[in-house]
């Protein structure tokens, strides 16, 4: 890996962790296409590119969830479905869904499958978004943290996963994604914090390589920013019926491009 691939990856890791289209699909994916091979410090890499990331969440949320005890009640309830799946399976995770590719496409493409459906049944009438995240129970956000926890699996989507289950439920997409940001606080903190211990010892040994994690994590908050504070302006007047199109679309490059390597 060199300047230009930490430079490259933390553009996507910024572009993709906040937007319902998987960031760990993305990274894994981009590193094949640019033919990095994976190593330990490749997945150390993208540990800290994904805290970078956070950075960006805590700038914009750290003080509304400071003054809101409810919101930051309803992000902790919605954390612990997900902290307690990520434990129990993330031995699984790792060495079952992240080494194959075809599961991963699977889950990319059902997942903008499960857009489509969504976005008819309010097209139709047949769901109503109207509700704020001001109104959330604790059984919504238990439920919602159920939901993301699908996200386990490559390719289908924190934000994905959490604006579905929302949506579902009658929130609103942008409170949907507002909230989804929230969520991704605790959550990518305690995922990272796991990978950084048990990988601690390749992050010590990465000492020649920390020009690349300072610019990788650099650039990936910054364009998390950017893309968080668009994201929200642009699902006041659209659905998620670009990301699934871009889904379906992406894995036909991907398959035409890779071929033999997936």
């Amino acid at each position: 890996m060199n300047i230009l691939h930490s430079v490259l990856l933390g553009i996507v890791e910024g572009i993709t962790e906040f937007l319902p289209i998987s960031s760990t699909f993305h990274l894994i994916f981009t590193s094949k296409l640019l033919g990095l091979k994976s190593t330990e410090f490749q997945t150390m890499y993208e540990v800290v590119i994904q805290s970078g990331a956070i950075l960006a969440a805590l700038a914009l949320y750290t003080k509304e969830l400071i003054n809101d005890k409810k919101m930051a009640m309803n992000v902790a309830v919605a954390f612990i479905p997900t902290a307690l799946i990520g434990l129990i399976l993330h031995k699984v995770i790792k060495e079952v869904f992240f080494e194959n590719s075809m599961y991963m496409l699977s889950a990319f493409v059902s997942m903008g499958i499960i857009f489509i459906i969504i976005e008819s049944l309010i097209q139709k009438k047949k769901l109503v978004l109207s509700k704020s995240i001001k109104d959330m129970t604790y059984k919504q956000a238990f439920l919602i943290g159920l939901a993301q926890s699908c996200a386990v699996i490559p390719g289908v989507s924190r934000a994905g996963a959490v604006m579905v289950g929302m949506m579902g439920m009658k929130f609103k997409r942008e409170e949907s994604a507002r909230f989804s940001f929230m969520l991704a606080i605790p959550t990518i903190l305690a995922a990272s914090a796991l990978d950084v211990f048990k990988g601690r010892e390749t992050l010590m040994n990465s000492g020649n390589n920390v020009v690349l994690l300072l610019v990788g994590f650099v650039v990936s908050a910054i364009v998390a920013y950017i893309v968080m504070k668009w994201f929200i302006k642009f699902l006041q007047t659209n659905t998620l019926i670009p990301f699934a199109i871009y889904r379906f679309v992406l894995v036909i490059i991907i398959l035409l491009v890779l071929k033999g390597n997936i």
